[in-house]
């Protein structure tokens, strides 16, 4: 006798995938003002644009603030239209995995290690997931 076959039932990316250790109090989390023309995705990191002081996907060959990393967005954020403020990015003091990461498309490996080492000043440690 065979058993019936049921379809797939696949998850996205929650903040537990991501998330593995936060300060307490919400102390790592910041509230994401994200600038228009990007949808952003849980794990994305994020560089804030100094001049107007809103995040934007991290862009290592910018000159505007964004080429830093300073944090990694906890949810996903749909700014496409407008500035958005709903949502939080981590911005200090946890411990994050790094198969929940979303890197920029193109990032070499040497960026990608200046990006990490950006994130260990801020307190954010990037381990390995299985």
């Amino acid at each position: 006798m065979s058993l019936p076959s049921y379809p797939k039932i696949s998850e996205g990316l929650n903040l537990g995938d991501l998330l593995k250790y936060e300060a307490p109090n919400l102390y790592s989390r910041e509230q994401a003002h994200v600038a228009a023309g990007q949808k952003l995705s849980l794990g994305a990191l994020v560089g804030k644009v100094t001049a107007i002081d809103k995040l934007k996907e991290l862009d290592p060959d910018a000159a505007d603030g964004s080429e830093i990393a300073a944090g990694i967005l906890g949810v996903d954020i749909d700014a496409t239209l407008i500035d958005s403020s709903y949502g939080f990015y981590i911005a200090r003091d946890a411990i994050v995995a790094s198969a929940a990461l979303k890197w920029p498309t193109g990032m070499t490996a040497l960026q990608k290690t200046a990006a990490l080492k950006q994130l260990e000043a801020r307190g954010i440690l990037v381990r390995a997931s299985a």
